[in-house]
């Protein structure tokens, strides 16, 4: 019994030296295989090496740099076209809005970060985060400040379609990221980069968190300061795709910090999408309303809609009808329309009309006691 113990120990020591020398044969050969399968796939895809030379990749980070320092032309600008996005929201301007967004500089450090993230450069991350922050900090109390100041009680509709950011507004601004990472190392794009600013819209948004801390409406300065978050992770993540793709960074190299940016982007899209189908089912309910009213009810057959649109922050929502009317609208008819979508829609609605009185005038005479009425009374 004690032969056959030990003959099954020896048997046993030899498969395991067999398994054991097989295991770091197979390890070496998936391991060689492994480096050539990589070695392989940097010759064939070339943006996994950096593409651009030297010189232009210095000068490219030199610039970048520049721009995201805080200097007094850098606060200028932030202050300048702080005070003017401000002003326009409280003045429900889209012009004025537009005319900040073109001057506004806080793209700039959010490109540079992004270039820095790529590369690990922590002197650029450090300088372009620190102009963000104190760009976007200095925008929502001066917006705080002047809405305090000019004692505007109700915001208008520039205010509130910056409290509500969905899905698209990501995707614009992950488009005009990209588009504002090329723009940057292709001068021919440089035109663009006006439209860009226009497009994503950084300043707006942070005015806006200030002027609804202004009035202490914290539910509405979260969904201002979403929409600004969207934007800046939007854009970052852009113009950390833009610099690779145009050869700036090494695909191997970029690969983490594109996967931790992504992730950060990402967890965005949990309330973003949360909005999107509240808009959408908004937008189901104000056309249904529409329809029910206009097809369903007598009362709608003796106006004519103009314009319709719903106040959907109050409850129950609060819907303002402008309409033309031969004869006015009582409240009597309001309240049944009230309890006719209710019962319809099985939603509550407070209809607010803005009723037009029309007068129909045609060049026949009316049938008047005097013939001669409704003639012409020239001078002799």
């Amino acid at each position: 019994m004690n032969r056959n113990l030990k003959q099954f120990r020896q048997n046993l020591r030899k498969k395991w030296q067999y398994c054991r020398s097989m295991g770091s044969f197979l390890a070496f050969r998936v391991g060689s295989e492994g480096r050539l399968a990589i070695a392989q796939l940097q010759r064939v895809y070339p943006h996994d090496r950096r593409r651009v030379s030297l010189d232009a990749f210095n000068k490219t980070r030199l610039e970048l740099m520049e721009e995201s320092q805080l200097s007094w032309s850098y606060l200028v600008l932030v202050v300048g076209s702080c005070i003017i996005a401000s002003l326009g929201l409280l003045a429900n301007s889209a012009a004025v809005i537009i005319g900040a967004m073109l001057i506004a500089p806080l793209m700039l450090p959010i490109r540079g970060a992004a270039f820095g993230i790529l590369e690990a450069d922590r002197e650029l991350i450090r300088a372009s985060l620190w102009a963000l922050a104190v760009g976007s900090i200095l925008s929502i109390l001066i917006a705080a400040g002047l809405a305090s100041v000019s004692g505007v009680a109700q915001f208008g509709s520039e205010v509130w379609g910056r409290t509500q950011p969905t899905l698209l507004d990501l995707g614009i601004a992950v488009t005009a990221g990209a588009l504002a990472g090329v723009a940057k190392v292709e001068p021919k794009l440089s035109s663009t980069v006006a439209g860009t600013a226009i497009a994503v819209a950084l300043m707006p948004p942070v005015c806006t968190v200030g002027l609804w801390l202004a009035q202490g409406n914290m539910e509405l300065t979260w969904g201002a300061l979403l929409l600004y978050l969207t934007n800046l992770f939007g854009i970052t993540l852009a113009c950390m795709a833009a610099f690779v793709l145009m050869g700036y960074s090494p695909l191997y190299q970029a690969q983490r910090p594109l996967s931790i940016t992504l992730l950060f982007t990402a967890l965005l899209v949990v309330p973003l999408g949360g909005s999107t189908v509240q808009l959408l089912r908004q937008n189901q309910l104000e056309a249904s309303v529409k329809t029910a009213l206009v097809d369903g009810t007598i009362t709608f057959q003796r106006l004519r809609l103009i314009d319709m649109s719903t106040n959907w922050v109050v409850t129950p929502p609060e819907v303002s009808l402008a309409v033309y009317a031969d004869e006015p609208v009582s409240v009597k008819q309001v309240q049944l329309l009230e309890e006719f979508l209710a019962q319809n829609l099985r939603q509550p609605f407070k209809l607010k009309f803005f009723v037009s009185q029309v007068e129909q005038v045609t060049s026949d005479p009316p049938d008047a006691e005097d013939p001669a009425e409704g003639e012409w009374q020239g001078a002799d």
